[in-house]
């Protein structure tokens, strides 16, 4: 780590805003290119995530090399993210698809015909 970053770490940690912006436009670059390399169009969604992790557990960094922390924190928000899209796919829906499904009956009279039809008679 050069003594530069490894200085805005520090500081950063101490809670110094303007070394944390530092570190942001000195990686934010490379780690844009690199998520975009795995995840595509929702690189910058991924890019959030990790710094919203990087700022939480910047406190609890110690020693070792930032970049490569940095870099590992947003391939594992990176495989996150390609686990939820396979978990759930999205698939677009025609807006007359979505026209179709309109009814044009009164929810209110069908939830009271619903009712009285399967209340028990005594």
């Amino acid at each position: 780590m050069t003594a530069e970053l490894a200085e805005a770490v520090s500081a950063a940690q101490a809670g110094d805003e303007d070394a944390f912006r530092f570190l942001y436009r000195s990686l934010q670059p490379g780690l844009l290119r690199y998520l975009t390399a795995l995840v595509g169009a929702d690189a910058e969604d991924v890019a959030s995530e990790t710094w919203l992790q990087i700022s939480r557990d910047l406190p609890t960094f110690t020693g070792g090399e930032f970049r490569a922390w940095t870099v590992t924190i947003a391939r594992n928000r990176a495989m996150d993210h390609l686990r939820r899209l396979r978990r759930r796919p999205s698939l677009p829906v025609p807006v007359q698809a979505l026209a179709d499904l309109a009814s044009d009956a009164d929810t209110a009279e069908r939830a009271d015909e619903t009712i009285g039809t399967e209340t028990p008679w005594r």
